[in-house]
């Protein structure tokens, strides 16, 4: 059976300073939490902030995003390598707002999927769902669902 996961992505909210004062509060609430693994992904700025008050706790931390690229001249983007060196375990990739706002397509998702699980970081791939705004349509030929153009 498959472990539960609860994860809270933190967006671009909360400093260096909220974030030592959440996980202060937070940690005892869940301390003895043994049914599911807890996640917290806060911004970039505050991932080493978050891996050291979140030591020797049984809350993991993720990036919000990841590269697909290895490295490289890549202004404002993170590799693997550095979120797990970071002290990520996991790694949000796909969200719908990245999707939406920054075009991320399938490929992308699927490439940088496996550039997380290559650099050790376990992948919370976000899938699209269909919504009354993005409705789906069906293919004759291969019956899947296929995203509306």
């Amino acid at each position: 059976m498959r472990r539960r996961v609860i994860a809270g992505n933190w967006k671009m909210y909360k400093t260096l300073a909220d974030t030592r004062a959440f996980f202060s509060s937070f940690l005892p609430l869940v301390a003895t939490a043994k049914h599911c693994d807890i996640v917290v992904a806060p911004p970039f700025t505050a991932i080493s902030t978050a891996v050291e008050v979140a030591k020797n706790s049984t809350v993991a931390i993720a990036g919000q995003n990841v590269s697909w690229s290895k490295e490289g001249a890549f202004t404002g983007e993170v590799s693997a390598h550095m979120l797990a060196e970071a002290g990520c375990r996991y790694v949000i990739i796909g969200h719908s707002e990245r999707r939406q706002l920054f075009r991320e397509t399938d490929d992308n998702v699927a490439k940088k999927t496996l550039i997380a699980l290559s650099s050790g970081l376990t992948p919370i791939v976000c899938l699209r769902i269909a919504t009354p705004a993005s409705p789906r349509k069906f293919s004759a030929a291969n019956s899947t669902a296929a995203p509306a153009r």
